[in-house]
């Protein structure tokens, strides 16, 4: 681990936030000083029958901070003027609660428990967490050290490991979205965990086709696919002892690529030292060719694909998917009719000139 301590305090509405620091600091003296409201109820889980999938109702979040300005930036140290979410006056990584939560064990007693005979209902219990990266309002992930992203990566494994034995969690999922044209609603550079209170439709297509690639060849489905990248090498970006980075064949995104570790490991807190530190200086490398594309920030979303909790956790392979909606320095790839009403993606770049374009960079 490279954080020296981790502490916990509650917040004034009772949340939790946890401050990792890289050096021996006191920052739980100080307290939020701030009235807030008690945190809401947890969403409504809809199922689906048309497509086998639920469906989470969180009205709550309607309301949630929208662009504030940077002098009122519930991300950043509380300062003189201003309370914000992390009471200290300075942090290294923090982690709290989400005061707008997807998920969380805050149930209202008074659910109902189906909309119609064909729609069952059932709380959304869980957990969100947010992750603030560094204190500094004005930087970004891509200009972090490699020292910081080891402190964020062991944080998120710890999270994960926590967020993994709470009651009804299937799923633990911490991800990155950035830049308004992805949708953030805070500019502060951060991530956020969800712990799923059921498996998200597109790891169970993946586990569907691990689970028939194994019956059909005895053989793991990704580590199959990353040596096959591996050999190939034309989709390769940059790669190092421990991590390859690659865009997929069959790309939806007009810029995605996948970073994964050359060992089969479920989640983050299975990675050894040696792996959580060559990590960071790879994928700090392809956040800068994203940002190098166009000669400004791309927009991002960043998102870690970890094995579920319970049955089918050993066909999970931990990897990374980074992909951006920017498919030209002026035009974004807005997800129209075939892709948002069929699922069926049609991609604008062909995967081997995004991949040359990206180590050109």
């Amino acid at each position: 681990m490279t954080f020296t301590s981790r502490t916990a305090i509650c917040l004034s509405d009772g949340r939790e936030l946890i401050y990792f620091n890289e050096e021996p600091t006191d920052w739980a003296k100080y307290e939020d000083t701030r009235h807030l409201p008690p945190p809401p109820p947890t969403s409504q889980l809809r199922y689906d029958p048309l497509v086998d999938e639920w469906i989470a109702i969180a009205a709550h979040r309607q309301t949630r901070t929208f662009l504030p300005p940077s002098n009122a930036c519930p991300l950043c140290p509380t300062n003189a003027t201003f309370a914000s979410e992390i009471p200290a006056p300075d942090y290294d990584v923090v982690v709290f609660e989400n005061q707008f939560p997807s998920f969380s064990d805050r149930v209202n007693e008074d659910e109902v428990t189906e909309i119609t005979g064909m729609v069952p209902v059932r709380p959304g219990v869980g957990r969100c967490e947010v992750v603030c990266f560094t204190s500094d309002h004005n930087s970004s992930f891509g200009q972090l050290s490699p020292a910081r992203v080891r402190t964020v990566v062991d944080t998120l494994a710890d999270r994960t490991t926590e967020m993994s034995g709470l009651t009804g969690v299937a799923q633990v999922f911490p991800f990155e979205n950035r830049g308004v044209e992805i949708g953030v609603t805070l500019q502060h550079p951060h991530g956020q965990i969800y712990a799923f209170p059921t498996v998200p439709p597109r790891t169970r297509s993946m586990l569907a086709a691990s689970a028939r690639y194994l019956e059909r060849t005895g053989r793991d489905l990704y580590t199959d696919v990353l040596a096959a990248e591996r050999a190939d090498g034309t989709r390769v970006i940059s790669s190092n002892e421990h991590w390859t980075a690659y865009v997929p064949a069959a790309a939806r995104w007009p810029f995605e690529v996948q970073i994964a570790p050359h060992r089969k490991v479920p989640d983050l807190p299975a990675l050894t030292d040696d792996e959580r530190d060559a990590f960071g200086p790879l994928y700090l490398d392809v956040l800068r060719r994203f940002d190098g594309l166009f000669d400004k920030p791309m927009p991002y979303i960043s998102a870690w694909h970890q094995a579920v909790v319970g049955a089918g956790r050993e066909l999970g392979y931990l990897h990374l998917q980074l992909f951006s909606i920017r498919r030209a320095a002026d035009k974004l790839k807005y997800l129209a009719g075939s892709e948002s009403a069929m699922g069926f993606f049609v991609n604008d770049i062909v995967p081997e000139k995004a991949a040359q374009l990206l180590r050109d960079i």
